[in-house]
């Protein structure tokens, strides 16, 4: 279980690539792993990965295999990149955002980027699939982070970012057409799709009680 409060940006330092599997190794900043261990669960852009090899205090491998490769942006990480991390909530932590399994759901590409006076606005573009998910003043997680929706279209979603997620996020470096992992909030998926089946989605009259 996650927060979706990123800790910090990490750097990947090294791809090992075979059929179907990528070995990431990542570098993080001095001291935000201390006392992991393989088999601990870390985010990396919001995508729940496995520790499987500590090099060195820092520095830590995971394993990405085909499916997750196929439905996040994992796939296409480069030598260098720098990705959103977060350790796997503990029990009395606190829940500084809501709560997210770390499973990606689908992803987004950012439609537009402005920076209006002391803001910065980001608009996204999903599968409209998707949208039936995600309202104005809901959680949606993009890479990990836990955001507030301020805005939605047909297949558009905008957030509103503050400096300080600006500066410990990977937002900052995205640009126009750079692609992001979404986590829908799960308790609102839960109740779209329970209403769905009871008929409330209007796509069919409620049922009838006799």
């Amino acid at each position: 279980m996650f927060t979706g409060i990123v800790q910090g940006l990490a750097e990947i330092t090294r791809i090992e690539k075979k059929p179907g599997l990528h070995t990431l190794q990542i570098h993080f900043p001095t001291g935000a792993m201390e006392n992991v261990a393989v088999g601990a669960s870390v985010a990396i852009n919001g995508v729940c990965l496995t520790v499987v090899q500590q090099e060195s205090r820092d520095t830590i491998c995971f394993d990405v295999m085909m499916e997750t490769l196929s439905c996040t942006g994992l796939g296409k990480l480069r030598h260098g990149d720098r990705v959103n991390f977060e350790r796997a909530a503990r029990i009395g932590d606190e829940i500084g955002g809501h709560i997210l399994s770390g499973h990606v759901h689908t992803q987004a590409r950012v439609r537009a980027l402005e920076k209006p006076t002391n803001n910065y606005r980001l608009t996204f573009q999903v599968d409209t699939a998707w949208m039936k998910y995600i309202f104005p003043k809901g959680f949606i997680a993009i890479d990990g982070a836990s955001l507030t929706v301020a805005e939605t279209g047909e297949d558009t979603f905008t957030v509103y970012l503050i400096p300080e997620t600006l500066r410990v996020t990977r937002f900052a470096l995205l640009e126009e057409g750079d692609m992001v992992n979404i986590e829908v909030d799960s308790q609102t998926q839960a109740i779209v799709d329970t209403l769905a089946r009871l008929g409330y989605d209007g796509s069919m009259p409620p049922r009838s009680k006799y």
